[in-house]
């Protein structure tokens, strides 16, 4: 049996920028341990795998090495795939049952809008060897579900960085935020994103950190929408907004290449 496999480009709205996604739609339940292998053999930041269930879809997101609980990504690109090759009608509003609870999609004109839990956090003090990690002084340090968040100086502090991931990837985190206000007036503020323990040392664009950059820059900025800005080295755009305890993530997504998956 083929299982149809697309290649996805994530909060972007053009080829080869954004962030990469293999999409992966079953008919069929599949053992844990093979989407963990298909994962490790796409070697991209995550693979998704979407199986529809009655009026909703089930979605598993695994990077290379682990699966994980919350991807704004690949749920995106899911959403696109779905409405793209009409597994989904176009006016739909897809529900995915995932590890974090229903997740939502919808479209809104050219932008998908996801609607994801925000993810507060709370001051924390820094765990050994992050600031030897990062390199540079650490202005704010904080906690939230899945990560550390830490706000550096500037935006030129932050594009100056070169973590050392094997230290990183010892600190008892699934990841590392790290962000300040943007130096352009059209984003509100910037961020990277580092997960070397869950097999991705940077991530291009990170939808999951943005529920939680949302939350925090609420504080600071006294506002609820957000233009934000991953810069890294394929970069791309986000928008968040908060309502209530949900952030709405807004985002574009391009299919490079479709094909089948033979392996079984």
């Amino acid at each position: 049996m083929t299982i149809p496999l697309f290649h996805v480009d994530a909060f972007t709205n053009k080829p080869f920028a954004g962030n990469p996604v293999a999409v992966c739609i079953l008919t069929d339940q599949r053992p844990d341990a093979w989407m963990q292998q298909v994962g490790a053999e796409m070697n991209l930041s995550e693979t998704a795998f979407v199986q529809k269930q009655d009026d909703a879809f089930r979605l598993r997101w695994f990077t290379p090495k682990v699966e994980v609980d919350l991807c704004g990504h690949a749920t995106l690109a899911s959403a696109d795939v779905l409405w793209s090759e009409g597994y989904a009608q176009p006016d739909e509003i897809i529900r995915f049952h995932t590890r974090s609870g229903v997740l939502k999609a919808v479209r809104q004109q050219d932008i998908i809008e996801l609607d994801f839990p925000r993810i507060p956090e709370e001051p924390a003090v820094p765990p050994p060897g992050l600031a030897d990690a990062l390199g540079v002084p650490l202005k704010y340090v904080g906690k939230g579900r899945f990560d550390y968040l830490v706000e550096v100086e500037s935006e030129a502090t932050l594009r100056s960085l070169t973590p050392n991931f094997r230290q990183l990837a010892s600190l008892p985190i699934r990841g590392l935020i790290v962000t300040s206000r943007s130096a352009r007036p059209e984003f509100d503020f910037v961020s990277r994103f580092f997960a070397p323990g869950a097999g991705i040392d940077e991530d291009p664009v990170t939808g999951s950190a943005h529920c939680c950059l949302a939350a925090y820059w609420r504080k600071h900025l006294h506002k609820d929408s957000f233009v934000a800005y991953q810069a890294s080295a394929r970069g791309g755009g986000v928008r968040v907004r908060v309502q209530g305890d949900r952030a709405i993530l807004g985002g574009q997504a391009v299919i490079v290449s479709k094909g089948v998956l033979l392996a079984d």
